[in-house]
């Protein structure tokens, strides 16, 4: 998986921006060109253009049976979820869910009804949560970022900053390596992040 966000969205932590010369600057790239090598990587990936040159999407290439990925858009909320819940069932009961609602549909619903209650920390959208699991969220209606891993850091997930100084969010390291030079690093396990217009994703 991979998302790409604007400053304004998803502004990268200071952890992550390196002095902008000499070999540190080496291998950043701009959202564009973030966005050309991975459909040269993933061609059959599903790609989701939101506003402003921001992106997420999803490749099954290479996915493992242990850590299925899936992505769901609903109510112009996107969701890209990895990994699996192993208290689905009682989740889908509790909200009310179909058996056949994903993982995503289901992050999808926590995040709705916790949104229309705020404000609530980001964090309490994942404590019900029991898995391996990562995900990233994206309301389009409110531009809120919303970045989860679960606790024991189960599903690799890297953040970054791109040489336009976008936030950089993949499970694959080569991707952020290629798209963000020596500025990224794991994403916090256990950690929950939510960034939008004005507010900057520190888990």
């Amino acid at each position: 998986m991979l998302a790409v966000f604007e400053k304004a969205i998803g502004n990268p932590p200071e952890e992550l921006r390196l002095p902008s010369v000499g070999l540190d600057s080496d291998g950043k790239k701009t959202r564009e060109e973030i966005l050309q090598t991975f459909r040269l990587l993933w061609p059959e990936s599903t790609f989701y253009h939101l506003s402003n040159g921001n992106f997420m999407t999803l490749s099954h290439g290479a996915q493992g049976p242990l850590h299925p990925r899936s992505m769901v858009v609903m109510d112009d909320i996107f969701c890209i979820f990895i990994g699996t819940l192993v208290n689905i069932s009682e989740l889908r009961r509790h909200y009310g869910l179909s058996r056949q609602a994903t993982e995503a549909m289901l992050v999808v619903d926590a995040y709705k009804v916790l949104r229309d209650r705020a404000p609530y920390p980001p964090d309490q959208v994942i404590k019900d949560l029991e898995g391996k699991f990562a995900f990233i969220l994206f309301d389009a209606k409110s531009s809120t970022l919303f970045v989860a891993r679960d606790r024991e850091g189960s599903i690799q997930l890297k953040w970054g900053m791109a040489g336009d100084g976008s936030l950089v969010l993949s499970d694959d390291p080569n991707t952020i390596e290629k798209a963000c030079g020596k500025s990224s690093a794991s994403f916090p396990p256990g950690a929950a992040a939510a960034g939008g217009a004005g507010r900057c994703p520190t888990p």
